[in-house]
């Protein structure tokens, strides 16, 4: 998760990643930030909350200059805190540096210990200062060298958005988990995580930013580098399914459109004997779609969701999670009294929240409550990006559906398979990171910089 965004040569550069950031909420509810460069003078505005929060006119006026970088937090490693909101901000003899990072580095630790040696300090217990510290310590001369030194040296997954003085620099992985495309705006140049953010300020699309590919962009000049190291690409696939705006184009493809291709596979194998479909809003409104053209059952949008309240799965706490749900999603009664409803999710993390759902629609009049969800089962920890680290997190990493469907209390519950999942992508299976399903990761798992190793 995490939203990164970067504009330069344009004079209203702040306010333009201010409405992207908001396009772009959905990534991170945690903090927000903008950093602005006039070719003098740096300047920055961060805090926790939303972007609606943090951002007013007057936070906005004084952000002068015509290269911003942007970035809102959902938190995977270090701690929800201030001194951990993005963008990072180094000021160095070298270069003033900004940093808006989306993803989760797998050799943080080992970068940490060996830079400490060195003597590092870091402020914060993000891994994305790391890329700072690396970038200063390179003996390259060239910018194009520094950084590619620098994230040759990173492992893991990595989008970013780079202020370097008077330069945007967008990059990805090798890998390419997490997405980052290219537009353009009245001649100036913009970077986003996804194309929504684009659409909101009037940007065209020009293309995606390539796995382990590097751009440099100075004033109306493109500059492409690669990383050394050549991959077969991991994209995540659960931006399809869950993080990425349906309106949004993410990895050259429509998630609106993939979301349906799910529904409707998961209606192939997965069918119920139901009076009525229901979406969980708003991610599973478009596999829900899918499933009740398929099946031929009418869908009904029988849970109507509460828009100013956020996402419950990006909430650092149970407890605050467990609130967010009561406020977010009601029931209409009338449409479910003494129906036969197949609930269609996105995906089953923890559990407690379709329990909770369910308990609430049982109470609401349903006769029957059965729920189909449109990729497998959640079995394993995720080290590039989301905020499963561990299998504890995972019911079904340790249960059984039958068990899972007994916890929930519903009358059926099914998964889509594997390859359903994949066959429905509008994108060759081979291009995807399924290790959260099977356990294949394409960069093996290592100790990591936690939330609170660094908080002493």
């Amino acid at each position: 998760m995490c939203a990164i965004f970067g504009i330069t040569g344009h004079k209203d550069a702040a306010r333009l990643t201010y409405l992207g950031l908001y396009a772009l909420q959905h990534r991170g509810e945690e903090s927000a930030g903008i950093v602005t460069y006039d070719g003098k003078r740096v300047r920055q505005h961060k805090g926790m909350g939303l972007v609606s929060d943090v951002f007013d006119e007057r936070a906005i006026k004084p952000l002068r200059g015509t290269l911003a970088v942007g970035h809102t937090r959902y938190s995977t490693t270090g701690a929800s805190s201030a001194k951990n909101i993005q963008p990072f901000l180094a000021k160095h003899r070298k270069a003033n540096i900004a940093i808006a990072h989306n993803g989760n580095l797998t050799n943080t630790l080992k970068l940490h210990h060996t830079l400490e040696e060195k003597g590092s300090i870091f402020q914060s217990t993000m891994d994305s200062e790391l890329i700072a510290h690396l970038l200063v310590k390179s003996k390259e001369k060239e910018i194009s060298k520094i950084v590619i030194e620098a994230l040759s040296q990173a492992e893991g997954a990595y989008s970013l958005v780079l202020m370097f003085n008077d330069l945007l620099i967008g990059a990805r992985d090798p890998y390419g988990w997490r997405p980052l495309c290219l537009g353009r705006l009245d001649g100036a140049y913009v970077l986003a995580s996804e194309t929504c953010a684009l659409d909101l300020i009037g940007a065209k699309y020009i293309r995606e930013v390539e796995p382990g590919e590097i751009i440099f962009i100075n004033k109306n000049e493109v500059k492409s580098f690669r990383l050394p190291s050549a991959h077969k690409p991991a994209l995540c696939i659960f931006e399809y399914i869950y993080f990425a705006r349906p309106d949004s184009n993410i990895f050259g493809k429509n998630v609106y459109l993939t979301r349906k291709c799910l529904g409707r596979q998961l209606g192939r194998e997965c069918p119920a004997d139901c009076d009525l479909v229901m979406p969980v809003p708003d991610s599973g409104n478009y596999a829900a779609l899918g499933y009740s053209q398929e099946c031929n059952i009418p869908l009904e949008m029988a849970l109507v969701r509460n828009h100013y309240v956020g996402r419950t799965f990006i909430q650092p706490s149970q407890f605050v999670r467990d609130f967010r749900v009561r406020v977010k999603l009601n029931p209409v009664s009338d449409a479910l009294k003494g129906k036969r409803i197949v609930i269609i999710e996105d995906s089953i993390v923890r559990g407690t929240t379709s329990r909770l759902r369910v308990k609430t629609l049982r109470r609401a009049g349903a006769k029957q409550v059965h729920m189909r969800v449109s990729c497998p089962p959640l079995r394993y920890p995720c080290f590039y990006g989301i905020d499963f680290p561990t299998k504890k997190e995972l019911i079904a990493s340790g249960h059984s559906v039958e068990w899972i469907r007994n916890f929930i209390n519903l009358d059926s519950l099914a998964y889509l398979s594997l390859e359903g999942m994949l066959g429905a992508m509008l994108l060759p299976r081979e291009h995807f990171c399924t290790a959260c399903f099977n356990g294949a990761y394409p960069v093996k798992p290592v100790k990591r910089l936690s939330k609170s190793i660094l908080e002493r």
